[in-house]
């Protein structure tokens, strides 16, 4: 029973939200999810880019969602559950690329299954998936590597912690890294957005991108 939902829930996420969406239209907004994402850039010895390791919290209101019946009489999720929860939903993002886009030298680079998977839950019940993403093939950051974190239809929302949101880990001295921030929306895309709000239709294939940052990591 568990399981079946949390792949209903995996779903949910690598899909856009749709099934949530039908489920609870006239309960919500579009967009449907929203994530606040904590990233780190991974380096290997050699000076390379190997992966990215997330942690995802999400609103409150889908972290009752997908926390809802699990604990038992206990309200509490257990450890079991937790990564039942985890492994199905990076099972399902997989085919997404994990909604993260990466580039080194202007070529794309795609992710390989995640591991480290785990789920938490704060005192709030506030659910939070870390995941390591591997990238297929290790990256040079010598003519910058970037990294962009959105769903393309923007049913679920992606942003940057407040807070230190990237950080990079065992890098080669010398590496920097910078966030640039998206520019404002045009007027026309503002009004797409505006028109697509308490519906359950995307604002365009490939809005999201126009909401969001890109993290630019150059090493000597």
């Amino acid at each position: 029973m568990f399981i079946g939902r949390g792949k209903w829930i995996g779903v949910v996420l690598a899909a856009g939200a749709a099934v949530l969406a039908s489920a609870f239209a006239p309960a919500l907004a579009h967009p449907h999810v929203f994530v606040a994402v904590k990233s780190v850039i991974v380096f290997a010895p050699d000076g390379r880019v190997t992966g990215v390791r997330h942690s995802w919290t999400f609103d409150d209101m889908y972290s009752a969602f997908a926390l809802q019946g699990l604990g038992g009489r206990a309200g509490k999720p257990s450890q079991q559950e937790l990564h039942a929860l985890a492994k199905v939903n990076v099972e399902q993002l997989e085919e997404t690329g994990y909604f993260t886009f990466v580039r080194a030298g202007g070529q794309k680079i795609g992710f390989g299954p995640a591991t480290e998977y785990r789920t938490t839950v704060d005192a709030k019940n506030i659910l939070t998936l870390h995941f390591l993403a591997p990238l297929k093939e290790p990256a040079s950051a010598g003519r910058a590597f970037t990294m962009q974190v959105y769903d393309p239809t923007y049913y679920v929302a992606f942003d940057l912690e407040k807070t230190n949101p990237v950080t990079m880990a065992s890098a080669p001295a010398g590496c920097s890294l910078n966030i640039i921030q998206p520019a404002p929306l045009a007027a026309e895309y503002q009004t797409q957005l505006n028109d697509s709000a308490g519906t359950n239709i995307s604002p365009g294939p490939e809005f999201g991108i126009k909401l969001a940052a890109r993290v630019v990591v150059a090493c000597p």
